[in-house]
This record gives C-alpha cells, sequence and structure tokens, in this order.
C-alpha cells in the first residue's frame, strides 16, 4: 500500500523571503489585493496567500478599504500596520542630544532636541532617559511599544559595539561602556554607532545620496568625520574607524590644515591682527559670524572662506583619490554653509583630482544622525517581529506576536520580543 504523499513544506528561509517580499509590495502600494501583490512580486498566488496569512498573524498588516477609484470586483485589499513595532533613535553630541521616534513606515512620530550646557556623559545619560519617556508620551504609547534604540556618537565605536574611543567632544565618554549603560537605564536594546557614520545612512536612505552605492559624507563642525559607504553598504574599517579624515594628512591634523571650528576661529584672528585688515569681524570670531560677513562683502571673512574651501578640498581629496566615490556630502555646522563652500571646493577638486567627485551639501542637515538611527532602528525593529513570531509559532502558538499597544489599551501585554 502507497503511503499518502504529504506536502512538501516550505524551508524556513524561503518562507521568511517570501513574506518580506510581500510586506514590502503592501508597504509601497496598499491598500493592495492578493492578485496585484502576486502580479507586482511574481509569487503565485497560493503563496502569496500563506505569507499573507503568517503576516495578518503576526500584526504586520491589516485588512484595508479598496481604493474608491474603481471596482474592487469583491477583492480583499490589504495594508500596513505602522505601529506593529517602533525604533527610538538618538543623537548625543557635544552641543545637542537630539531624540526621535519612528513607526515601520519611517514616520516620525515624535521629536525633541535638548541643548546641552556642558554636561558630562552621565548628566548627558540621565538626560537621555528624560527625552525617551517625553517622546514616549507625545506619541501616546508605552515604553513596550519601542522595540530598540540607536545611539549616535562621536568617536571611534569598537567591534564589540560598546566602548568609544577617540570621543574627545562628551566629557567622560571614552572607554565608557556607553552600550551597556544606556540598556540598563533604558530598558531596551541597544546598538551605538559612530554620529557621522548614521548620517551618512541617513543621507542614503532619505537624502541627497538615495541611490548612490559610493559615497562619503564629510561632518566639519567642532570636530571632523567622515561615513564611508562602499557598494552600498557602510565601511567601517578593520577597528572601526574608517572615516577618522583627521589622521589623513599625516599624525594627527596640523592647525594650517585644520578645517574645524576652534581652527577656522583662529585663523580669522590671525588675519585680523595684519595690518589694514579691514573687517568689520571681532572676538571671538565664531564660524556663525565669520560666514555671515562673509556673505555681507566683508573682504577678510571672504578670505578665511577661501581658506576654509582649501582645507575641506585637501581632506576630500585622499578620500576621493583611494577609494573614487561618486559623491561626497557635506554636513555638520560648517559645512552647512554651502552656498559660499561648495564652488570653491568642487574648483579646487577638479585641479587636484583626474576624477573628482561629485560634492553636495546635506539635505537633512542637523537631522542626518537621527535619520541614520532611525533608519537601522526600523529594520531591527521589523526583523524583531519576525523573530518573535518565529519564537511564538516554535511554542505551538498561533497568537499573534506581542505588538506594541496605545496607552489607553487595557491589555496587558509582555516584553518579550522586543530585546533580543
Amino acid at each position: 500500500m502507497t503511503a499518502p504523499r504529504r506536502a512538501a513544506a516550505t524551508p524556513p528561509l524561503l518562507r521568511d523571503l517570501n513574506e518580506r517580499t510581500v510586506l514590502d509590495a503592501i508597504r509601497r502600494r496598499a491598500p493592495i489585493s492578493r492578485a496585484e501583490i502576486s502580479r507586482t512580486v511574481g509569487i503565485s498566488k497560493p503563496t502569496v496567500s500563506g505569507a499573507l496569512q503568517s503576516l495578518l498573524e503576526a500584526g504586520l498588516v491589516r485588512k484595508a478599504e479598496a481604493n474608491s477609484g474603481g471596482p474592487s470586483y469583491g477583492a480583499t485589499f490589504f495594508e500596513p500596520v505602522p505601529d506593529a513595532a517602533l525604533a527610538l533613535g538618538l543623537d548625543l553630541g557635544a552641543r545637542f542630544l537630539r531624540g526621535a521616534i519612528c513607526d515601520l513606515l519611517g514616520r516620525v512620530c515624535a521629536r525633541q532636541d535638548i541643548e546641552l550646557a556642558g554636561a558630562d556623559v552621565r548628566g548627558v545619560l540621565e538626560l537621555a532617559t528624560n527625552l525617551r519617556d517625553r517622546l514616549i508620551a507625545v506619541c501616546g504609547l508605552e515604553a513596550e511599544a519601542i522595540h530598540g534604540a540607536v545611539v549616535g556618537v562621536p568617536g571611534v565605536v569598537l567591534p564589540d559595539g560598546d566602548e568609544v574611543h577617540l570621543a574627545e567632544n562628551v566629557h567622560g565618554l571614552e572607554g565608557m561602556p556607553i552600550g551597556a549603560e544606556l540598556e540598563r537605564r533604558l530598558g531596551m536594546r541597544v546598538t551605538i554607532e559612530n554620529d557621522v557614520n548614521l548620517a551618512a545612512v541617513g543621507e542614503r536612505w532619505r537624502g541627497v545620496a538615495r541611490g548612490v552605492e559610493d559615497f562619503v559624507f564629510l561632518s566639519i563642525g567642532t570636530g571632523l568625520g567622515a561615513g564611508v559607504v562602499l557598494h552600498g553598504e557602510l565601511h567601517r574599517g578593520n577597528h572601526g574607524a574608517a572615516g577618522e579624515v583627521d589622521y589623513a594628512l599625516g599624525g594627527g591634523i596640523e592647525r594650517q590644515s585644520d578645517p574645524c571650528a576652534e581652527a577656522l576661529s583662529a585663523y580669522a584672528q590671525e588675519l585680523a591682527a595684519r595690518p589694514g585688515a579691514g573687517t568689520t569681524l571681532a572676538p571671538p570670531f565664531d564660524v556663525r559670524s565669520i560666514f555671515a560677513a562673509a556673505r555681507a562683502g566683508d573682504r577678510m571673512a571672504r578670505a578665511v572662506v577661501e581658506e576654509e574651501a582649501r582645507r575641506i578640498a585637501l581632506h576630500i581629496a585622499p578620500i576621493a583619490a583611494v577609494a573614487d566615490v561618486e559623491l561626497v556630502v557635506v554636513g555638520g555646522g560648517i559645512g552647512a554653509n554651502g552656498d559660499l563652500l561648495l564652488a570653491p571646493v568642487r574648483a579646487l577638486l577638479k585641479e587636484l583630482l583626474p576624477y573628482p567627485p561629485r560634492v553636495e551639501v546635506s539635505s537633512l542637515g542637523d537631522a542626518a544622525v537621527l535619520s541614520g538611527a532611525l533608519a537601522i532602528g526600523r529594520e531591527a525593529a521589523l526583523d524583531g517581529v519576525f523573530e518573535n513570531r518565529r519564537t511564538v509559532e516554535g511554542r505551538g502558538s498561533r497568537t499573534p506576536a506581542n505588538l506594541p499597544r496605545r496607552s489607553e489599551d487595557k491589555t496587558r501585554m509582555s516584553r518579550e520580543g522586543f530585546a533580543h
């Protein structure tokens, strides 16, 4: 007697790929029907049906009303559930602490910036805890809604993702196990990343570098750093120190080639001390005043800006010569002055390089680091929902994965699945 044939099980990896493909189609084209998903992604209707059932159980998609533009012919339509999980992004800088929460569609639910008045790192961490609470309150959520946090910090993040070195801009950050400390304070999984690396990720996600495979984000302000993206992937280097361009000209940056704020102010002071300087500028020669005076036609201020353009070009040239990147995105407090800097920087690079890269100013401004943190956090949150669903299925349950809830929802839910 021949044993009954059993349907072949779908390998978990293939099933996961199908579900993510279907989810991506729903996120891009919602509301969308089962048949439309099948045609769009080239997967059979039975496979799409299986993926949809799993996504419905996970709480990642839900049934939706059809667009009113035409007949639906009885089809069922689907749309994503944006708040199936959320991500917290933090940008811990020398002058500001910025925070934001986004949903799985990348929509920012809340954002707030806090100006730092010389606080050391432990004071900043306390502020980060308070900022998290305020952002959650604005969103009308509870802490369990947040899958995890991605935090941008100045300095080299070691490969273990915890300690930070070369972190001179934030007192007390050097060598501190900041990842573990933030996890303890925030009560969630925390990923630590170099802030300029995150700015590069942010620019590729929703900034001027969208669709660019090879580019560099160069941040120039109180400090100097670069985020390097090659073949569409963030390049961290062997020690996590890729992009430390202040060492590119040999043994640490020299005053005469330093484009950062302190050195630029010192150069302005030096020019002002010369006989016949004829400038409207006065001490302390802060960067904002220098660029404002240059825009107003101040001759000495324009000379300072020309020198700044030379210094920026000197730091772009070795990166471009070695990596042959398509684009350099300039950001930071100084880099934002593209109206005065872009033309001379581009002209100098044409003189220095056979194949100069395109140079543009960041389109995200002070939101670049936060955007990168949210981009990484959003993908981690989506992965977390998938992983949590697999854990639930492995226990034999077919109930939906643990999902975030609005604060008015009285149902109690476990935090399991929102921290790996």
